[in-house]
């Protein structure tokens, strides 16, 4: 395997991988995908605490996947690039094809036992 791809997917597993890592945090990227928001706007909807999701955001900041605003005494986050969406949602796809797979199998499997 060739040196810069190796390097290119360490890179992405420290500084995106890692961050994608917590349900939590996903969700965070999903409450930004249609506008920037406030902490405690996301906090609540979310229903998490206000320093869980202060937390997360640091994390999402820190990997760059956000960018911190201020608004007088406020902070709100909005996404750094809307790709990040864009691969979740295949993600997503994989997934729910990975399960309705499954589930076909396993219909098939229980009708066989009849």
């Amino acid at each position: 395997m060739e040196n810069k791809l190796i390097q290119e997917i360490q890179l992405l597993h420290e500084q995106v991988c890692d961050a994608l890592g917590n349900p939590c945090r996903v969700m965070i990227l999903y409450a930004l995908r249609d506008r920037p928001r406030f902490v405690t706007d996301m906090a609540s909807e979310l229903e998490l605490p206000q320093s869980s999701v202060s937390r997360h955001l640091k994390v999402l900041r820190d990997s760059g996947l956000v960018h911190p605003q201020r608004d007088g005494s406020a902070v709100f986050y909005h996404l750094t690039d809307h790709r990040v969406i864009e691969a979740l949602d295949l993600l997503r796809g994989i997934m729910s094809d990975r399960l309705v797979k499954q589930a076909k199998i396993a219909d098939a499997a229980h009708h066989e036992s009849w």
